[in-house]
């Protein structure tokens, strides 16, 4: 009898996590960019209709908007998608809710394209130097947007010094 019980358990525990998943994680889908928060976050709306998605663009990370280079990353971004048709694919949500994934503007990776450009780091974890790390070697060497100046800092560091744009007076 227990060894009935510990078996229903484990299944039960075993299709959980496949249950509990967001619809969106892996998914694929088009939509339009209606607004650029910052370098490297969006709002996009499904082509299909439904409520706009808050994405954060995998893979790469810009300044924050107070910080240098960010206005500038903003605005490339901007000019790059805003209005525009997007291919999303999901990766996941992040850690403030927003859905992580990779954006295509027809095949060209726009995460990439930030980088290539200098208004992004390819994004780091741990040791893993992310996904663009040759791209962001190539725009330093060429000084591309925010390498074009000696010292830069990464987000993260900026944050941990100086706190979020918005907690900011």
């Amino acid at each position: 009898m227990r060894r009935r019980m510990w078996a229903g358990w484990v299944c039960l525990v075993l299709a959980l996590p496949a249950q509990s998943q967001p619809e969106t994680v892996q998914s694929t889908w088009v939509g339009v960019v209606t607004y650029v928060v910052d370098g490297d976050t969006v709002h996009v709306r499904p082509s299909n209709g439904g409520a706009v998605h808050k994405i954060r663009i995998s893979g790469m990370d810009a300044p924050e908007i107070c910080q240098t280079g960010g206005v500038a990353a903003r605005q490339a971004l901007q000019a790059r998608v805003l209005k525009r048709s997007v291919t999303v694919r999901m990766q996941g949500v992040d850690d403030y809710g927003r859905d992580l994934a990779t954006l295509y503007l027809s095949q060209e990776d726009v995460g990439q394209w930030m980088v290539q450009r200098g208004h992004a780091w390819s994004y780091r974890y741990l040791r893993d130097p992310g996904p663009y790390v040759q791209d962001e070697a190539h725009a330093k060497l060429l000084g591309r947007g925010l390498f074009a100046e000696m010292t830069q800092e990464y987000p993260r560091d900026f944050r941990r010094r100086h706190g979020h744009c918005l907690s900011r007076p």
